[in-house]
């Protein structure tokens, strides 16, 4: 979102360590064009920014809020808790799923992304790594592993394999088209997933959705009965993790900022897009779907997601910014200690 101001607003940018980077940074927002100074870290950040740099994180006005005593339960959506339990009812679900995980669905799963993608590291796009443990350490949770992978579709994801390491697949169209916050809410939201005990669910979805209809006459019948509710599960899990990239982000513009970009955004516009009128575009969504007719248009057009329309999710988003819970929340948390030798 464009803002008026008088003159350049020059944050400080907080290390991990709490320390201060060396210099002043003004962060633009407008994204770099592609091929425009390759040597800018993956994309993001100021133009000029040195490769050099150790953990560029995002930069803020003050530190960020830590979580140390944060528990899932703290942020799940309501949606998720009621879904999970009707999930965790239905009998023999986990049973089947473990006749479709098998080891060798696994063992493919893990290769395929290992295979095609780009390992991060502190040593290998350093300052998207700096941008992933920063978030973890917001969430109080591990880091996992991340990759970065060739794709023209913007894109994100976690799995989470019984006894590996789970990890986050992020592809180079969704680096291209955010902005270091944004892409660090994106990170938060994956690691939502994680806190949350999800990523093994998602993981478990994917396959036993796929998979059931390989098997004749009982897997079908299966599938049919379990995708409506699966499917539900996804969407408010999402919810949940819009919530837990909140908490990183501490800035609901950002997100939806994100979900108006993945809605219908692209580098060569981003910088135009406005965050308040994607919020006036949810509530006249919501507006316009509260007769009768809208309520079942609405129904039919998001029965088969597995993700919220972008303007709902906005909304939410919104919404819980505004709540005394999220606001219990920030009360409860510990701002990164003060810069030391300054």
């Amino acid at each position: 979102m464009a803002v008026s101001v008088s003159a350049p607003v020059l944050p400080l940018c907080f290390h991990q360590s709490g320390e201060q980077s060396s210099r002043l940074a003004y962060i633009q927002q407008k994204r770099l064009s592609p091929g425009r100074n390759s040597r800018s870290s993956i994309g993001f950040g100021a133009e000029k920014v040195r490769k050099s740099r150790v953990r560029a994180p995002v930069c803020r006005a003050v530190p960020p809020l830590l979580f140390k005593d944060l528990d899932a339960d703290d942020f799940r959506h309501p949606l998720d808790k009621q879904n999970t339990l009707l999930l965790r009812a239905i009998p023999g679900l986990n049973e089947f799923g473990k006749a479709l995980l098998g080891s060798a669905t696994e063992q493919i799963m893990l290769l395929e992304n290992i295979g095609t993608s780009v390992l991060v590291s502190k040593n290998q796009l350093s300052d998207l790594h700096g941008l992933l443990v920063e978030a973890a350490e917001i969430l109080n949770i591990e880091a996992p592993d991340l990759y970065v992978r060739q794709s023209p579709v913007p894109n994100a994801y976690t799995l989470a394999i019984s006894g590996k390491k789970p990890f986050i697949v992020v592809h180079t169209s969704l680096i291209e088209l955010l902005t270091r916050q944004e892409l660090q809410a994106v990170l938060a939201h994956e690691l939502g997933h994680l806190k949350c005990d999800h990523g093994v669910w998602l993981t478990f979805a994917n396959i036993l959705t796929l998979g059931a209809y390989t098997v004749p006459a009982f897997g079908q019948m299966i599938a049919r009965t379990l995708e409506e509710q699966m499917l539900r599960w996804l969407r408010s899990a999402e919810l949940t993790c819009d919530r837990a990239a909140l908490l990183v982000a501490q800035d609901p513009k950002v997100v939806v900022s994100v979900l108006m970009k993945l809605a219908g955004g692209c580098p060569s516009i981003a910088d135009q897009l406005n965050v308040d009128a994607f919020l006036e575009q949810a509530r006249s969504y919501d507006k316009a779907s509260s007769s009768p007719l809208g309520w079942y248009i609405r129904n039919a057009q998001t029965s088969q997601l597995s993700h919220p329309l972008p303007v709902l999710r906005a909304r939410e988003v919104d919404e819980w910014s505004r709540s005394l819970e999220y606001r219990s929340l920030l009360k409860r948390a510990n701002r990164i200690s003060t810069l030391e030798n300054v």
